[in-house]
């Protein structure tokens, strides 16, 4: 089956998979989970546009393979809606004078003056509609990278039992592959839903990918892992998932 990375591979690239294979298989547990990442409007924008000419005003920009993303997204939320899995948004933080990566990295004059207030984006770091958390899903909210640096990430997957993690987000190069490798630093099984990921460059997108399929994840079609969920391999988690939102 053709994939996103082919067409950047090297003949040596893929003559080396021709001796050693495509990567470790992950595979499924039982009791997954959906981590959705930074689909927050700084990053998408308000309309769809394509990714040049959003730049010009935006350059966290991911242009229209975001929105596309979101129209994947939607359909495994709607899966995992119906059967009840844990959803967790993960999206930056904008309170509390806490500056984030970006901005310190950006700002190293900064580095042991300063003294807040941090510029904060609140409104661009809100959730889109498109794929907005219900009531009775989790939202967190990070400084770093990867979703499990600083927060209670993975104290609640370990309250909800959770061993597989169905991620999609952005950017595939930058938080959602810091986050991958961190759920499989944790021991957690890691399933990227291909089309519910997305980044500003089809490179980095594409080659991230590729990396974490040989490493850290299985990465599949959004159609296999519906199938998978819709499956009886994840109803014993619907109930147990339902019994915990119920105590909140």
């Amino acid at each position: 089956m053709p994939r996103v990375w082919d067409k950047f591979l090297s003949e040596q690239d893929k003559a080396h998979l021709a001796i050693v294979g495509e990567g470790r298989k992950v595979g499924w547990g039982t009791r997954p989970a959906l981590l959705l990442i930074d689909n927050y409007r700084g990053v998408v924008g308000y309309e769809r546009e394509d990714l040049l000419e959003a730049a010009k005003t935006n350059k966290s920009a991911v242009g229209l393979a975001g929105w596309r993303a979101l129209e994947a997204q939607r359909k495994l939320l709607a899966v995992g809606r119906e059967l009840d899995l844990p959803i967790i948004h993960i999206t930056g933080m904008a309170e509390g004078n806490m500056p984030g990566w970006g901005y310190c990295v950006s700002h190293p004059e900064q580095r042991g003056v300063l003294r807040g207030p941090v510029p904060m984006r609140a409104a661009e770091y809100a959730i889109v509609d498109e794929v907005a958390p219900t009531e009775h899903e989790f939202t967190l909210a990070k400084v770093a990278p990867s979703a499990f640096w600083g927060t209670p990430l993975i104290a609640l997957l370990n309250f909800l039992d959770v061993d597989t993690l169905v991620v999609g987000g952005e950017s595939t190069s930058g938080c959602v592959r810091a986050s991958v490798v961190d759920a499989a630093s944790y021991r957690f099984r890691v399933v990227i839903a291909e089309e519910c990921v997305y980044d500003r460059h089809e490179a980095c997108h594409a080659i991230n990918l590729f990396d974490m399929n040989q490493k850290y994840a299985d990465v599949l079609p959004l159609q296999e892992v519906l199938h998978h969920l819709q499956s009886a391999h994840a109803v014993p988690l619907a109930s147990a998932a339902n019994e915990v939102l119920r105590c909140r």
